[in-house]
């Protein structure tokens, strides 16, 4: 007990006091200024939005999704806004030999990369789990498994920018919703891999970001075809979340939060989960991460 008195507790408290009130650097446009930027499931809903922010801001975009011809629309307006250049790559995150040979293509289109924005997943409906063990496997693949192959084969260019990998996440992925059961594990398994991969990076000194975007129910024609007659409540808007996106994966950021609600923050955003991640560090042996 004196020694959670003296040592324990200040150190916590110093550990949430540089947490939550630390200085935090203010985003600008131009931050994204010629950035090499990869975006997925880009030709619909906030990755299409993402797309067009990316242009505004004068970025190197390269946009990949299943339909080609709303993709080449796409890549046209990214144009008419003002992109530095705007590719696109059509095909399927179900193949995976696909997904790692995109983030070469894309990566030769740009010269380089230096963020990386997944962001699509499989088509998901809302009902009782059914035991459909099939769509699970699909949701898993899709949702969870093609972001791990996509942001491996990214890494090596990653490095050589110090660039940053944004991954998109659901509230599901962080509390249990009913319904959504095959989805809302493949969002947990983000949360537990790249949060993983994060501290990896951190101790072993990889200068690679990676944000994990916590996000409520959005306004995206997808979104609202699925809940239709089942959840009763306003949805955000995709504009904005995909700002808050970019915003995010700019300045860095663990984690962002975007809601129509002021409490998802502050009741999402754990404070006790950090701090036994931060003391669970002591127990290891450090050369393991340097030797490997």
């Amino acid at each position: 007990m004196a020694f959670m008195r003296k040592y324990l507790l200040p150190t916590l408290g110093l550990f949430l006091a540089y947490y939550y009130y630390s200085a935090k650097e203010e985003f600008r446009p131009e931050m994204l200024q010629g950035k090499k930027v990869i975006v997925t499931g880009a030709s619909k809903g906030i990755g299409e939005e993402m797309a067009y922010h990316l242009a505004r801001m004068g970025a190197h975009v390269v946009v990949t999704a299943r339909s080609e011809e709303s993709l080449q629309k796409v890549v046209s307006r990214c144009l008419e806004l003002g992109a530095a250049s705007a590719h696109y790559i059509a095909g399927s995150m179900e193949d995976m030999t696909f997904a790692e040979q995109f983030v070469a293509k894309a990566g030769k289109l740009m010269g380089g990369l230096d963020m990386l924005i997944l962001n699509h997943i499989t088509k998901t409906y809302m009902r009782l789990f059914n035991d459909d063990i099939h769509h699970l496997r699909k949701i898993m693949e899709v949702n969870f498994l093609s972001y791990v192959v996509l942001s491996v084969a990214a890494l090596p260019m990653l490095k050589q920018s110090n660039g940053s990998i944004v991954v998109v996440s659901s509230q599901a992925g962080k509390i249990a919703h009913p319904l959504v059961a095959p989805y809302s594990a493949s969002k947990f398994a983000l949360d537990g891999f790249f949060s993983s991969i994060r501290t990896e990076y951190s101790v072993a000194k990889v200068n690679v970001s990676i944000t994990l975007c916590i996000l409520g129910l959005i306004n995206t024609d997808t979104a609202m075809k699925a809940v239709s007659g089942i959840l009763n409540m306003e949805a955000a808007s995709k504009e904005e979340c995909a700002l808050e996106i970019i915003k995010g994966g700019a300045l860095r950021q663990k984690e962002i939060y975007y809601d129509r609600s002021p409490w998802t923050n502050l009741l999402l955003e754990n404070p006790g989960r950090k701090i036994l991640e931060f003391l669970s560090l002591n127990y290891y042996n450090m050369d393991t991460f340097i030797n490997n």
